[in-house]
């Protein structure tokens, strides 16, 4: 199935201009909107970036309690290798309580 131009376009935003399929970007289903970006690194190919808080709030709000959802997380997400492309999550300061002063 050939991808329309808006497609390919929306695409490419997702991924900040990268092509996924030259730059071989792995991602997983269902979770384009917790993409934040993509990390490039010295030497290594290009890989998806997720926000972590985001994930977790998405297997909760498909029915895991907080629990479920960060054994899913670890075991299945964040511990899965899909070899040098393999994405990675960030953990935001944002998505902690900071103390105040």
């Amino acid at each position: 199935m050939n991808k329309n131009e808006s497609e390919e376009e929306n695409e490419l935003d997702l991924f900040c201009g990268f092509d996924p399929d030259e730059h071989k970007l792995v991602t997983m289903d269902g979770y384009d909107d917790c993409i934040v970006g993509i990390v490039e690194r010295y030497g290594q190919p290009p890989i998806v970036c997720y926000d972590k808080e985001k994930v977790l709030q998405k297997l909760e709000a498909d029915g895991c309690d907080p629990d479920e959802a960060e054994e899913f997380f670890y075991f299945n997400q964040i511990g899965a290798w899909a070899g040098e492309s393999t994405p990675c999550f960030l953990s935001s300061n944002e998505s902690r309580s900071l103390p105040t002063q």
